[in-house]
């Protein structure tokens, strides 16, 4: 399954990198790719990802971010 949040703040690729470890730390995630251009996070993970998880990864990161 694949999901896409929107996540402001970010300006440069430090800060993408900081958001995928972010998003790939949640249980179930396989992998992210942020892109700070388009100010979205786009996840790959399986059925048991919680979308709630990968907005709290986000904004513990440092980020605001919605589903």
């Amino acid at each position: 399954m694949s999901m896409t949040l929107t996540v402001e703040g970010m300006s440069c690729e430090h800060c993408e990198q900081t958001v995928e470890e972010a998003l790939e730390d949640v249980p179930g995630v396989q992998d992210a790719e942020a892109d700070r251009k388009t100010e979205q996070a786009t996840v790959n993970a399986n059925g048991d990802a919680d979308p709630d998880a990968l907005v709290t990864a986000v904004e513990d990161a440092g980020y605001d971010a919605t589903v």
